[in-house]
């Protein structure tokens, strides 16, 4: 699938290609869409969802029924009307933790205070600046969805389940009454990351459900390279991920970092995308693609250089390797301040100094080994719980399904008006009636006055007469 991500403030547009090119971010210094990018994205990708023919054809088939419909959360709530086409329950799963714009859906918003958006580098416990830009950030974000995204929301709503739900003989129920009804929110997010915001009961996390276990075997090739025997002094993992490509960086930077690469003891695995690639030390191994997770899962891997992307962020946690981090975009660089703030990590700028940069990183985390201790004693913390992500997932959607939209998980500070939260109307009622009684007080201290007045112009007047 293919898109174009457009700048509304500066009018530029972007094509994949340039979105992810490592060598474009550095030259023309991208930054994070604004939230209404990223709201108008989510809406247009749901709008075409919704026209794609055969989810037409799946919606028209009046034989069609479901238990559940899970959907994931990205700035639009607009697939919650599939819970309505349908009249099931609603479980939403959100690629990310635990933040405020996905906990609104099922309780309280969160205080900016100590709740970063999703998208932003700044950590908890924020700085006065740092709150006022997230205060200001979030201020922006609901503006936006208030009175831009979701007005069009509510008419792609209405446009595509309106005549549904009336060839069905039912009535469309409000928007606003619809896309706060779910039932539970997954997270791909785990417990032993610090700084996550309290959750309602109906918010369970799911972190590491990817990862199979046990893990797969290494290929022959890959296991003899990475074997002690082979690889003495460790190993030292490095990829972008999927999206970000290796081969993208200058050239220039590529040979700078391979020179680092090359004065290493360790034995190097650089996940780089192309064959042709020149120079390249004798304890550096250049893979098209890596069997990631199988990678980390070795005991002798030292270090994960990685672009700080939340799957790998996690499988670093489940592993216990320690990472250098390079984020780019999206939320990589929360992750990464995350995984800084947990202690296992160090993280790097993407920039034109990133070999120098890097190699002062790999020789102090060689050098310290607090970084593997934490990563160690975080993944065991990661480990230590009831039910691994997999069966907890499938527990809670069964219970979904057998309860009926499980009402007893909700929380009820979802349905108190914002007013009454904030208890605005005993706030009214205190001014009321603080201002009534400066309001008779005034009236009886000026009746005193004017009694008084009166009193002594009388006497005044006696004293005349005498």
């Amino acid at each position: 699938m293919s898109y174009v991500t457009r700048n509304v403030y500066d009018k530029k547009c972007f094509t994949d290609a340039q979105i992810l090119s490592l060598a474009y971010i550095l030259e023309n210094k991208l930054e994070n869409s604004s939230p209404h990018d990223i709201q108008l994205f989510s809406q247009e990708i749901a709008r075409n969802t919704f026209n794609h023919e055969n989810v037409t054809k799946l919606f028209e088939d009046p034989n069609e029924n479901f238990d559940v419909v899970i959907a994931d959360l990205l700035e639009t709530e607009l697939y919650s009307g599939l819970a309505v086409l349908y009249n099931c329950p609603m479980i939403w799963i959100h690629s990310m933790g635990a933040n405020w714009q996905v906990l609104k859906m099922i309780d309280v918003a969160t205080n900016p205070a100590y709740d970063p958006n999703y998208l932003s580098s700044n950590i908890s416990p924020l700085s006065f600046a740092q709150r006022v830009q997230e205060l200001w950030t979030r201020v922006q974000w609901q503006f936006f969805k208030t009175f831009f995204t979701q007005p069009e929301e509510r008419k792609i709503y209405k446009a595509v389940f309106g005549p549904l739900l009336t060839k069905r003989g039912r009535t469309l129920p409000d928007y606003e009454d619809i896309i706060y009804n779910a039932s539970l929110v997954f997270a791909n997010e785990h417990g032993a990351a610090h700084n996550i915001p309290s959750t309602p009961q109906n918010f369970k996390f799911i972190g590491g459900i990817h990862i199979e276990e046990p893990v797969k075997p290494l290929p022959n090739d890959i296991q003899c390279l990475i074997h002690t025997r082979n690889s003495k002094n460790g190993v030292i993992y490095f990829s972008m991920g999927s999206f970000l490509k290796s081969n993208s960086m200058p050239t220039n930077l590529t040979k700078e970092i391979l020179q680092i690469f090359g004065e290493l003891k360790q034995t190097v695995i650089w996940k780089f995308e192309d064959n042709n690639l020149r120079g390249i030390p004798n304890n550096v191994h250049i893979l098209n693609w890596a069997p990631q997770r199988s990678i980390l899962a070795h005991p002798n891997v030292k270090i994960f250089i990685t672009h700080g992307g939340l799957f790998s962020s996690i499988e670093a946690i489940h592993f216990g390797v320690p990472i250098i981090g390079i984020p780019v975009r999206f939320d990589q660089n929360t992750n990464v301040n995350k995984a800084v703030l947990n202690g296992y990590a160090s993280k790097v700028a993407l920039s034109y100094d990133l070999p120098k940069d890097l190699k002062a990183a790999i020789n102090f985390m060689l050098n310290d080994d607090c970084y593997n201790k934490k990563a160690k004693e975080l993944s065991s913390i990661y480990h230590d719980r009831l039910m691994k992500p997999g069966p907890a997932l499938v527990y809670w959607v069964e219970h979904v399904v057998r309860t009926r939209g499980a009402p007893h998980l909700r929380s009820p500070a979802l349905h108190v008006p914002l007013y009454q939260r904030l208890y605005l109307d005993l706030l009214a009622i205190i001014l009321i009636a603080t201002s009534t009684l400066i309001f008779l007080i005034c009236r009886l201290y000026e009746r005193y006055l004017f009694i008084s007045k009166n009193k002594k112009e009388k006497s005044c007047y006696q004293k005349k007469i005498r």
